[in-house]
């Protein structure tokens, strides 16, 4: 259960090497952009794992590097990966694996900056009906709720299953979205289990209907589920699209380590001024809580470490829902710091 007396206080208070050479022009918003008007996809945008992308549109980091920027909301990350691929959306805010991912069905896709060091995926099971949950193996059978297919959250549980021997095909997979809904259906009886993100996690812990089991809103709760370090959410598009829109992707760089930069020093009284109140779900307390419990894991300069890299290609390698590549996948040619480096927000 949250900790939320502090809080209700304050309440009621391209790979590096293909893109070198990019040029000084780079570094910050010139006068004329090769393309202003940028469509930015992601999976459920009032979920507390998008938090800094949220803030660079509500706080104008966005229109501050000339941006026009469109965030469209679909239902999981795998839906907003799908629209970059059918060429409905030019960036997608979401998990790093997805670029592993795309290395292997197409196209392929870089991470140029990253907003989370730790996954914030969570995996429990309902008081309700697994209230004698004892192994892993007990969940053969039931319905499980995740965001969307092959999504974050679907492969958050094929690890989970993997554990017990278990694959997709042992148990129902619902998709219920991260929003409200996913608390409802929850609380509903719908799904017996559920991997999800904050604030659905918090508040279904805060009245106890969840037990949680694996958690990786923290570093130690990542290293204990994964072996080690392992990313989070970063913003990733098409190569063609970084190489032919350089000055757009300098531009939501920079935006976003402001957003990161921004929430380092950021309180509860200002989350509350600059998030709208209904992605809190009706609860400021929770969400503010939930922000507090994984606050860790937002990476403080837009990059992770190689380790993390490391772990996440060495995870995914050979799980189920892991196309089996033509090829071996170098770790280098599905993100770059180039944008990074280059950013004013560095200085």
């Amino acid at each position: 259960m949250p900790n939320l007396s502090l809080n209700r206080r304050a309440v009621l208070a391209a790979p590096a090497l293909l893109l070198t050479g990019l040029g000084a022009r780079a570094q910050s918003a010139p006068a004329s952009a090769q393309r202003r008007k940028v469509v930015l996809a992601l999976g459920g945008k009032t979920a507390l794992y998008y938090l800094p992308v949220t803030l660079a549109d509500q706080l104008g980091f966005f229109r501050d590097e000339g941006l026009d920027v469109e965030l469209r909301d679909h239902a999981g990350g795998s839906l907003a990966r799908q629209s970059m691929v059918d060429g409905q959306a030019d960036v997608v805010a979401g998990a790093y694996e997805n670029t592993i991912f795309l290395r292997q069905t197409g196209p392929s896709a870089t991470a140029f900056v990253f907003f989370s060091r730790a996954p914030q995926m969570v995996f429990g099971v309902s008081n309700r009906t697994l209230h004698d949950f004892r192994s892993p193996t007990q969940l053969r059978g039931r319905r499980i709720g995740i965001t969307a297919r092959d999504s974050s959250s679907h492969w958050f549980t094929s690890l989970v299953l993997a554990r017990a021997r278990l694959t997709s095909a042992d148990v129902n997979l619902v998709g219920i979205g991260n929003t409200v809904a996913a608390v409802t259906a929850l609380r509903e009886g719908q799904v017996d289990a559920i991997a999800n993100i904050d604030p659905v996690i918090s508040l279904l812990e805060y009245r106890q209907d969840i037990r949680v089991l694996w958690d990786t809103r923290s570093l130690r709760g990542t290293k204990d589920f994964y072996g080690g370090l392992t990313p989070g959410g970063c913003l990733y598009a098409r190569q063609d699209f970084l190489l032919r829109s350089r000055e757009v992707v300098q531009g939501l760089t920079n935006a976003m380590l402001r957003a990161l930069k921004w929430l380092q020093t950021a309180g509860p009284g200002d989350l509350v001024k600059a998030v709208p109140e209904a992605y809190m779900y009706g609860d400021r307390a929770v969400y503010l809580a939930a922000f507090d419990k994984s606050r860790e894991a937002l990476s403080p300069d837009g990059m992770v470490s190689e380790e993390s890299i490391a772990t996440a290609h060495r995870v995914l390698a050979g799980q189920e829902f892991m196309r089996q590549p033509a090829r071996p996948i170098s770790p280098g040619a599905t993100y770059t710091y180039d944008f990074v480096r280059r950013a004013p927000a560095r200085s």
